[in-house]
């Protein structure tokens, strides 16, 4: 307290801490990769603990050949189920977005001409 005046303790205070910064879109898709790599080897590694009651889970799934195949190492996702994330959240959903926030900011701009030629 006898170090810093109280009106720099209180100025500091104020400030808090600074905001994080954000990901650029690279960062964010390599660390999303990175962290789901790292989880399915630890479910992998846990599915091949003692604790795991692998019975009990097999009786429990749709597809106990393909749960196996990937504790023993293969893919968590189908091809199919690639391809079908591809279509869905892809490039070419990208452009659907964009397409759609470009009409959405259309109608703003629309809506507000409206609204100053109205004299709001």
């Amino acid at each position: 307290n006898w170090c810093f005046p109280p009106g720099r303790r209180v100025q500091s205070s104020k400030l808090g801490p600074a905001p994080p910064r954000l990901l650029t879109e690279e960062e964010f898709q390599l660390q999303g990769e990175v962290e789901t790599r790292k989880a399915l080897a630890e479910l992998r590694s846990f599915c091949k603990s003692p604790e795991f009651s692998a019975w009990t889970t097999v009786s429990r799934i749709q597809s106990p050949k393909r749960f196996a195949d990937f504790v023993g190492g293969a893919s968590h996702v189908t091809p199919s189920e690639v391809s079908a994330h591809e279509r869905e959240f892809g490039l070419e959903s990208l452009s659907i977005d964009e397409e759609l926030f470009e009409e959405d900011d259309e109608d703003d701009e629309e809506e507000e001409n409206i609204s100053d030629s109205s004299g709001g």
